[in-house]
């Protein structure tokens, strides 16, 4: 970031730079190409102009990081990219507050509804990404607000406990608490206990399928549906798309190391199904799946694969590969049209799962 934008208060850089994001976005299609550069090809995809345009918008700006080498850095970097990219909150959503107890203590949640819902509905929780070490409510307010009123459903976000002050598997255990408690207070929450939905994004990613697997394999109540939005699913094998998508675009290689050092540090067994649940040796039984992948991501391959092998043991799985996005295009909705888009179709696909797979 250059030494001028650095000096400004960051309430207030937040702001300039947003302000700057969004007058970007408005103009006319050639002079965002101009902006944005020449379309980039990769593995025989184009990248969007409008991930191109953010890419470049924030190579600009010199707000390229996803992560500094520090946890409370990390965190402070997340923050500043949500306040720039997002704008007034998505209306005609009600939300309120709301605690999860847990064996480890409480976790801060919160619950969305459409305004319009009044009866009973499904019920999504949702666990947010940033590499369990960064994100937080706040980050995934306005996704958890888009899918709430785009799919029609009641949303429970939860804030599950943070690496490295709690590495793994804290938030596994964590999301495991989250799903039981929606099962067992269904009706304080507006929902039933067999329409109830896990999902989430990269590391939440990760935990709503490992919930959907753990709680399948317990033989007690399992999700009605898994949404799982350009997963980590597999911390032992480096795939061909990691090599790929290596750098400048969101998500690097280095950050994908550095995220699970944090969480799960070198010593710890990367093989539990807990944290790779792409090396269970059967998914079968496990419940209908919607996975998102980015064509542009280093963890597209183990999203795709995971799609595969559920198809293969029998899930209804909807594999949807977005090849001209990048990683993390659900948390910048309110830039540019082709992130709506993307979202727009994954929420009719989670509206649909759960109309027609809800109890099943």
């Amino acid at each position: 970031m250059s030494k001028a934008v650095e000096l400004i208060p960051p309430r207030l850089r937040a702001h300039v730079l947003g302000a700057g994001l969004h007058a970007a976005f408005a103009l006319p299609r050639p002079l965002r190409r101009l902006i944005a550069g020449a379309p980039r090809r990769i593995d025989g995809q184009e990248l969007a102009l409008d991930a191109q345009l953010l890419l470049k918008m924030q190579a600009l700006t010199g707000s390229t990081q996803l992560t500094n080498g520090d946890a409370a850095g990390s965190r402070a970097l997340m923050a500043e990219s949500t306040a720039i990219v997002d704008r007034a909150p998505l209306p005609g959503v009600a939300v309120g507050e709301r605690t999860i107890p847990t064996p480890d203590g409480e976790l801060a949640a919160r619950l969305y509804r459409p305004q319009s819902l009044t009866e009973h509905s499904p019920l999504l929780v949702f666990f947010h990404g940033g590499g369990w070490v960064i994100g937080d409510l706040d980050s995934h307010d306005d996704l958890c607000r888009y899918f709430a009123k785009a799919a029609g459903v009641r949303v429970l976000s939860v804030g599950y406990r943070l690496a490295p002050e709690d590495p793994f598997p804290a938030a596994f255990d964590d999301a495991m608490a989250a799903f039981r408690y929606a099962v067992e207070r269904a009706e304080e929450l507006g929902t039933q206990p067999d329409r109830i939905a896990v999902g989430g994004d990269s590391a939440g990613g990760n935990l709503a399928a490992a919930v959907s697997y753990h709680a399948t394999r317990a033989g007690g109540p399992k999700p009605a549906f898994q949404l799982l939005m350009y997963p980590a699913l597999d911390a032992t094998v480096r795939r061909r798309s990691r090599d790929l998508f290596s750098s400048g675009l969101l998500l690097s290689d280095s950050d994908i190391t550095w995220f699970l050092d944090q969480y799960a540090a070198p010593g710890t067994d990367r093989t539990d199904l807990r944290l790779s649940v792409l090396l269970a040796d059967d998914l079968s039984g496990l419940p209908p799946a919607h996975v998102v992948t980015a064509g542009f991501d280093p963890l597209r391959d183990d999203g795709e694969e995971y799609a595969r092998r559920l198809a293969e043991a029998g899930v209804p799985v909807v594999a949807r590969r977005f090849e001209d996005l990048i990683h993390g295009f659900g948390n910048v909705r309110q830039a540019g049209t082709r992130f709506n888009e993307a979202l727009s179709e994954i929420a009719g696909t989670l509206r649909a799962g759960l109309a027609l797979g809800g109890g099943a």
